[in-house]
Parts: structure tokens; C-alpha cells; sequence
């Protein structure tokens, strides 16, 4: 079993609460994508592998009776069995996943593969799932065309160090046309709507590298971003903010 990414590890297993409330949900129009283009239906056996808190859980809990969810960290875990206590979940990683072979119609990573981003994983992931299974990524990402939206990834970003991040776009070098066909993507528009401390303070105070750094630098960020709610002209006296995402969801179908 591969060991989790020391952001990952630090920064999930003690900012998990904060994870579960600063984090924005997926728009609705995912429940038709699940459905008419991954194939999820009542009868679907289905695994959310790096499930988290159970933000994306919760949305196929609605379509999929018979849900796995797989998380390494045991404090995300604890969130998830708190908001979705009749999931089934499991302790395990990408490339060590504690199911029979053959045993799953789909596998859905929602804010999650850029961390297991490799051919061990994909052989793992091609193993649970059936003959004509299909692998579902989904992501949120920051609209950075919105210059305060851009101006929190300035801030954020010289925190990131070597941390595995889906903006990097190394996470598709992983599909070479041996375990899956190459990523076929849909986009959905998407609004984060709540106080500027759930969406903005808490959000980013959830990202794995802030989560991890030390109390004064987290201090630093903390401040950074309070400064740009205070100044920004489209942020300071809001009492409600949309944060502004595209849903980026990707299907890969199984190979022979």
C-alpha cells in the first residue's frame, strides 16, 4: 500500500471538520451525468474512492443504494459516518483497495485522483471494477477569469511545495491506453453561495498544504485572505458571497 501524501495525511486529518464545512458541494446536474454517462443506476454497485468527508457520497447515495466508500484518513472517515451513517466505508488506498475483483460497475474520484495519480492505482481500479465498467473524475475548479478568485490562488500558492494538484495537469500521464481509455470531459457551471468564511476562510483553510503548515504561516494566510474580504470591492460588507467554480467531470471506460 502506498504511503498518503504527508500534505494529505497532516492536513486532512486535522482540518477534517473544517474540510467538511468550508468545502463547496457539485452542482445538480451531476446526478444526470452519473447516470446517463457513467451508467449509474438502483442496481449499481458503486465505489467513491478518496471519499473524504463524504461531500460527493452524499450525491451518490442518492442514485446508487449500494455505495462503498474508500478513505485512508481516518479523521475524514469519522466526518463522512457522521453526515452518512448508513454508507458502508472501508479504510484503503487507490492502489490497495480492500474489495473482490470484479466487484464494482463504477468508480467515482471527486477532489481526489491527482493525489493517486499513477499506473498501480489504475491497475487497482481496473481490477474492482466489471468487464464494462466505467471510472468516473470530477473537480471542482476555481474560476480564476474572477480577479479576487485569482488573487487567492496568488496567496495560496507559494505554500504548495510538492503537493499533487489538478491544476498541474499531471494527473492524466498516468492513462497510457492500457487500463482505461483516455478522459472524455463534461463541464458544469457551479456557485459556492455562503459567508465569505465558509467559502473563502474556510475553504482555503481546508486546502491539504495550508491545512499542514505551521500555526504562524497558517496565521499569514488566515490574515491574507481576511484582508482581501475587507478590500476587494466585490467582497468587503458582503455577508454572502458566490464563489465561482466549473465542475470539471470526466469519464473513462474500462478496458480489455
Amino acid at each position: 500500500m502506498t504511503a498518503v501524501h504527508a500534505s494529505a495525511q497532516l492536513g486532512f486529518s486535522t482540518q477534517a471538520a473544517t474540510y467538511a464545512q468550508g468545502r463547496p458541494d457539485y452542482p445538480r446536474q451531476l446526478t444526470g451525468w452519473l447516470s446517463e454517462t457513467l451508467g449509474v443506476t438502483g442496481q449499481s454497485t458503486v465505489v467513491d474512492l478518496g471519499a473524504g468527508t463524504g461531500k460527493f457520497t452524499r450525491l451518490l447515495s442518492s442514485l446508487a443504494p449500494t455505495l462503498i466508500a474508500v478513505e485512508p484518513v481516518a479523521q475524514m472517515g469519522e466526518q463522512l459516518l457522521k453526515a452518512l451513517p448508513g454508507v458502508r466505508l472501508v479504510s484503503g488506498t487507490a492502489d490497495a483497495m480492500p474489495l473482490d475483483t470484479a466487484s464494482a460497475d463504477v468508480v467515482v474520484c471527486a477532489q481526489a485522483f491527482h493525489w493517486f495519480a499513477t499506473q498501480p492505482a489504475l491497475a487497482q481500479i481496473h481490477r474492482v471494477l466489471k468487464p464494462d465498467g466505467r471510472l468516473g473524475l470530477v473537480w471542482n475548479v476555481r474560476d480564476e477569469s474572477v480577479d479576487w478568485v485569482a488573487a487567492i490562488t496568488e496567496i495560496i500558492t507559494p505554500y504548495e511545495g510538492d503537493t499533487p494538484r489538478f491544476h498541474t495537469g499531471h494527473w492524466r500521464d498516468a492513462f497510457r491506453g492500457e487500463y482505461f481509455s483516455m478522459p472524455e470531459l463534461t463541464c458544469f457551471a457551479y456557485q459556492h453561495v455562503g459567508s465569505p468564511q465558509e467559502v473563502i476562510i474556510d475553504r482555503f483553510l481546508s486546502v491539504s498544504f495550508i491545512a499542514a503548515l505551521p500555526d504562524t504561516q497558517k496565521a499569514s494566510v488566515t490574515a491574507q485572505l481576511r484582508t482581501l474580504i475587507d478590500t476587494h470591492p466585490e467582497l468587503r460588507g458582503r455577508e454572502t458571497v458566490a464563489f465561482p467554480y466549473q465542475t470539471q467531470a470526466y469519464v473513462c471506460h474500462r478496458l480489455a
